[in-house]
C-alpha cells in the first residue's frame, strides 16, 4: 500500500499542471478569392512556320526481269492400298409357296380273290 499513493498523488499534480496551461485558438485566415476581369483585345496572328524536311526515298524491290525455266514434273505417287471388304448383305425373303398340282386319276376295279380254307 506504500506504492499507491506516491503514484495517486504523482498522477493528480501532472493532471493540475497540464490544465493550467493557457491555449491559444488559432483562427485561419480568410481565404482571398480573385474574380477575373473582362477579357482582353485578341493578339495578333503568329507568323508561319517552315516547311518540314522531305522524306527519304524508300528500296527498291528486288524485281527479276526474266523469269527462269519451269521444274522438271514431278513424281508418279506411290498406288494406294486396296479398301476393306464391305459386309455381307442381308438373307432374301422366303419365296411364295407353289401351286398345288392337279389330282391323279382313279385306279381301276379289279377281280376279287376269295380264299376259302380246306376242310380238315
Amino acid at each position: 500500500m506504500t506504492i499507491k499513493y506516491p503514484l495517486l498523488l504523482a498522477v493528480l499534480a501532472g493532471t493540475l499542471a497540464l490544465s493550467a496551461c493557457e491555449r491559444t485558438v488559432v483562427a485561419p485566415p480568410a481565404a482571398v478569392v480573385t474574380v477575373p476581369g473582362p477579357a482582353g483585345p485578341a493578339g495578333t496572328t503568329g507568323a508561319t512556320g517552315t516547311d518540314g524536311a522531305k522524306g527519304a526515298t524508300g528500296a527498291t524491290g528486288a524485281g527479276v526481269g526474266i523469269p527462269g525455266p519451269t521444274g522438271a514434273t514431278g513424281a508418279t505417287g506411290a498406288t494406294g492400298s486396296t479398301g476393306y471388304e464391305g459386309a455381307t448383305g442381308a438373307t432374301g425373303a422366303t419365296g411364295a409357296t407353289g401351286n398345288t398340282g392337279r389330282t391323279g386319276q382313279t385306279g381301276q376295279t379289279g377281280d376279287t380273290v376269295v380264299i376259302v380254307p380246306a376242310k380238315p
